[in-house]
């Protein structure tokens, strides 16, 4: 799963989340901007900063990491440093290490042990995170790291909760995350099983749920057959696919020209799964249809 994408997304929703995650008090999270820079030379680029808006309060540098990797520490510190080399900034900082699980962690060597032990690097581990809690954001994250049984149902039980949330753009918000995740962590799943787990009325009136299923059932009859049914399924999954980094692009461009949007849905699966790790580093929608173009020419 693209989790790069899904948690530049959150925290760009939820500004509070990572101050939740570093157990700083909520308040904090006023007095900052959040953005994704990169950063030159290598084209490394942070997961999230948090810039503050006041010289008092420190710049927060935050990576997050799933998957074992050796390196991540060193990658992470040159990072941090060309940073700083770069923007010379005046406030403070400080640089915070997602995991999703202890084992996640590669053993940090003595340099970066002393920085962590100075608090220049603070560790937070997802799987820590308290099971009950207020917090939609944190919540979305258990929904990441959940098991493919146990996921559809930590899925019905925030789409049950948010429902009753007034804040109407703060419940489209939490439910296109639920959608998100789910099409992502189960990109084989049936339209049976997708059913099963979309079985709240939120998720049901969603764009995507409803391009992915609609589109898989009516390509299905027409066509015929069992086989028929899998190949609309997966046309349908590629559709909702599409609509969700349409938003997304749409989010970071503005408006998306139909030309553009024509030849995304011309992509196949494990493309726009390239064109979600790609969106980080499009600077413009020149690049954007510079991309495609490349892609479709493959």
């Amino acid at each position: 799963m693209r989790t790069d994408t899904l948690f530049f997304q959150l925290f760009q929703s939820f500004h509070t989340l990572l101050f939740e995650l570093i157990d700083r008090p909520i308040a904090e999270a006023e007095g900052y901007k959040f953005s994704s820079a990169e950063i030159k030379e290598k084209a490394f680029r942070f997961d999230g900063i948090f810039m503050p808006t006041a010289n008092d309060k420190p710049i927060f540098l935050a990576e997050v990491q799933f998957q074992p990797k050796e390196d991540f520490y060193s990658e992470f510190l040159a990072e941090i440093f060309l940073y700083l080399n770069q923007y010379r900034p005046i406030q403070d900082w400080q640089a915070v290490a997602i995991f999703a699980r202890h084992n996640s962690e590669p053993t940090p060597d003595k340099f970066c042990q002393e920085l962590i032990n100075l608090g220049r690097i603070k560790r937070v581990y997802l799987e820590d995170l308290r099971q009950q809690t207020n917090s939609h954001g944190i919540e979305i994250i258990q929904l990441i790291l959940a098991s493919e049984k146990k996921a559809p149902k930590l899925a019905r039980n925030l789409a049950e909760k948010i429902e009753q949330e007034t804040n109407t753009e703060l419940r489209d918000n939490v439910v296109e995350f639920i959608e998100a995740v789910l099409v992502y962590k189960f990109p084989k799943l049936t339209r049976q099983e997708v059913e099963a787990m979309f079985t709240h009325s939120d998720l049901k009136k969603t764009r995507v749920y409803q391009d992915a299923v609609l589109e898989g059932r009516q390509e299905g009859l027409q066509i015929g057959e069992q086989r028929g049914l899998q190949i609309g399924e997966q046309r349908g999954l590629v559709k909702g696919q599409s609509a969700m980094l349409l938003r997304q692009l749409t989010r970071k461009f503005g408006k998306i020209s139909p030309r553009i949007k024509s030849q995304i849905s011309k992509l196949s699966v494990a493309q726009l799964e390239d064109l979600a790790e790609a969106i980080f580093d499009l600077q413009s929608s020149a690049d954007l249809s510079a991309w495609i173009k490349k892609q479709l020419l493959h």
